[in-house]
């Protein structure tokens, strides 16, 4: 995918931007009408105004900014976002603050990043065992810290 086709649904919206040559990702902005605060422990959905098309074999994943969840505790709601290269509305990003104060956000203000990947969906089967590992069956913390 050398061409990422980007709609974008209202005039004031933006393009998602890589900030640097080495960003993995797109900053991702608010699209807003009017300044939203979140309050402690709420959540909230926030516009970007714009849509994408994806290729079969390819989706979209929404993080975290850094700077937002290590500073603001303002975070994605559900961790991470997954957009299906068969989706075609609007990129909303879910934020949640994790914080003890009230976040404003404002329009044009970058709340998340999009990352772009390929994936591969093999088939899945039933089986009797699984190949045998170093690590075999150990769970959380098994190897160390």
């Amino acid at each position: 995918m050398q061409k990422l086709p980007v709609k974008l649904l209202r005039p004031n919206a933006a393009l998602p931007v890589q900030a640097t040559t080495g960003s993995a990702g797109y900053d991702v902005s608010a699209c807003l009408d009017s300044d939203i605060t979140i309050e402690p422990g709420e959540t909230v959905a926030i516009a970007t105004g714009f849509a994408i098309a994806l290729e079969l074999g390819w989706a979209a994943f929404i993080y975290a900014r850094s700077g937002l969840g290590i500073k603001h505790g303002i975070i994605p709601a559900n961790c991470v976002g997954v957009i299906d290269s068969d989706y075609r509305g609007e990129i909303i990003v879910g934020l949640k603050n994790t914080s003890g104060l009230p976040f404003t956000v404002r329009h044009g203000d970058r709340i998340a990043q999009m990352v772009i990947t390929k994936y591969s969906l093999p088939t899945p089967i039933s089986v009797e065992s699984l190949p045998e590992t170093g690590r075999g069956d150990g769970g959380f913390g098994s190897t160390g810290r």
